[in-house]
């Protein structure tokens, strides 16, 4: 069973003793610090013992909880017989890109070797996942969840709950990760998953107190399903949307997409009984049911089973998801991280300068399965960009090589980097014409999701039903099949804060359909120069990665949304 958990007044405990000795020490914020080992193990999710990665021998890796500008030091310590690498999904990574754990910023670690990440979640809150980034390994396992409490000086929109719970939810193969590569290499699409997951098992129990309000913390850690979850007589009031808050809308059942993360309160208003908690599989294959893990919400005074079916899901056509993908709005007077409000920053005021339509495509290259941004599909360099730039390697990176829009050329492979000039105020569209849903997810930063189009060519005539308002902040955003997505952002400015020129990073945008971990081309990196000064990466540029939420095979990519690096 799942108690909940309280780290908010523990953490607020914690911070304000630290608050008093950093006044009389003058020290700077927070320091916490994490060694994890990296291994193989034996898991039974399913009833049949797998081979598992696993950190400090768990499966789910361990949960971090930290607070509002927290510098997070994790030591990693890489037992495995091929290379490791781990990226912490939605953690704005502010001149430092190379923590963010993507290949071609950072090198993977070697087998017997170790690597010590050092980020800060600035300015940050809410609810974040860290998986595998590389060699399908988010197959096996190496996830977990990393939760960035709200500073006690800063106010959240809602009354404190009692308690939270995290819920990793996810799709579930009972391949290993490297017969999952194996068929990608053979040409062939990965095969509908086994199971769907919750914390690494079948079902889940949690545990609260009739009259009470629990925050429910709920991300997809899948590598190619949609879920959406649902308790029985219960509503879900929306909290918390990837770092923001946003309208507390409340709703029967919510879709959560590949890499995404969202938050509701939960009151315990129904008579004393235990009611289902369900997760499902959502856009499911013809002739293929979906899958479905069952939980328990149990009453702590409970003695019976509440009455009637498991509740059902919402009707499977996409149209009901995007509607209520659209019915999510900033809150623009809550304050997030900090206490200025969220919607004091008029981003629907600021003129575009350019405007990126990027395609997601799946094709097979040279007899593999690989994926493609507008039809380039990215590899890895063996040297780092980031080590490209700082000694002046040619050749390798391949400037603007992408087109701004898709072309309809072949498949290729290549070594793409997109040039943005600093402060740059950029329109980016993700257009979705495959059969299944694809996710983007911005590396390192998050972007303004304006619109949502009913088919899956952009046109100009779009912007006419963009949210220039109230549009949901996100790192990770889903484009439909045979839909697009329209999103905004500043090139090397996310909102408020000033950012380093000079800082190659992932700029990836990652649809969904790959399986997120598989080195797998649909990776597209940014780089944000000054225009006055930039003529390399050198000292001078920062990259940022868009990934589409395939599953990365050598690859990055991006899909329907507008954002701001």
């Amino acid at each position: 069973m799942m108690a909940p958990t309280r780290p908010s007044l523990a953490l607020a405990r914690w911070v304000l003793l630290a608050a008093v000795a950093a006044r009389l020490a003058g020290a700077d914020d927070p320091y916490r610090y994490f060694t994890w080992t990296v291994t193989y193990g034996p898991i039974n999710p399913l009833g049949t013992t797998q081979q598992g990665i696993l950190i400090n021998g768990q499966f789910p890796g361990p949960r971090i909880d930290c607070v509002t500008n927290d510098n997070l030091i994790v030591n990693v310590v890489n037992n495995l017989d091929e290379p490791f690498l781990i990226t912490w999904n939605g953690i704005k990574q502010r001149k430092n890109s190379w923590q963010d754990g993507v290949a071609g910023t950072n090198c993977p670690i070697p087998p017997g070797a170790n690597y010590t990440y050092k980020f800060q979640a600035k300015d940050q809150i809410g609810t974040f996942t860290y998986f595998p980034s590389v060699a399908l390994h988010r197959a096996a396992g190496g996830f977990g969840a990393l939760n960035v409490y709200q500073r006690p000086a800063i106010p959240v929109p809602y009354p404190p709950p009692a308690g939270d719970f995290t819920l990793l939810v996810g799709d579930w193969y009972l391949a290993g990760h490297d017969q999952l590569r194996q068929t990608l290499d053979s040409g062939a699409p990965l095969p509908f998953p086994d199971a769907l997951l919750i914390n690494g098992m079948p079902s889940a129990t949690l545990v609260g107190d009739q009259g009470r309000t629990y925050l429910l913390r709920v991300s997809n850690v899948g590598m190619k399903t949609s879920i959406n979850f649902r308790i029985q007589g219960h509503a879900l009031k929306l909290a918390e949307v990837e770092g923001t808050h946003p309208v507390q809308n409340v709703y029967d059942s919510l879709d959560v997409h590949v890499g995404q993360s969202v938050a509701f309160l939960v009151t315990l208003d129904q008579p004393a009984m235990d009611y289902a908690v369900v997760a499902s599989t959502r856009f499911n294959p013809a002739d293929t049911s979906p899958l479905t893990a069952v939980g328990t919400l149990h009453y702590s005074s409970a003695t019976s089973l509440a009455p009637g079916p498991l509740p059902a899901g919402p009707p499977e056509e996409s149209e009901w998801s995007m509607n209520q993908a659209r019915s999510f709005r900033w809150n623009l007077t809550a304050s997030a991280a900090r206490p200025n409000p969220q919607g004091s920053f008029h981003y629907g005021t600021i003129q575009t300068s350019r405007t990126l339509v990027l395609a997601s495509s799946a094709a097979v290259v040279a007899g593999q399965r690989r994926y493609a941004v507008n039809g380039v599909s990215f590899v890895v360099p063996d040297t780092p960009l980031k080590l490209l730039d700082n000694y002046n390697i040619a050749n390798v990176i391949e400037w603007d090589s992408v087109p701004e829009r898709p072309d309809g050329g072949a498949p290729r492979p290549g070594t793409p980097v997109v040039r943005l000039n600093l402060h740059e105020f950029v329109e980016v569209v993700f257009q979705n014409t495959e059969n299944e849903m694809q996710s983007w997810h911005l590396d390192g930063y998050d972007f303004w999701v304006v619109g949502y189009g009913d088919n899956g060519q952009w046109t100009e005539n779009e912007r006419l039903n963009y949210n220039l308002v109230d549009a949901q902040a996100r790192h990770t955003v889903q484009g439909v099949s045979e839909r697009m997505v329209g999103d905004l952002g500043v090139a090397g400015q996310p909102r408020d804060v000033e950012p380093e020129v000079g800082q190659l990073g992932p700029a990836v945008p990652r649809p969904a359909a790959v399986p997120e971990g598989v080195d797998g081309g649909a990776e597209l990196l940014q780089r944000v120069q000054h225009p006055d000064q930039c003529h390399t990466l050198r000292e001078s540029c920062r990259p940022s990665t868009l990934r589409n939420n395939k599953g990365l095979l050598n690859t990055t990519v991006a899909a329907a949304a507008t954002i701001y690096i």
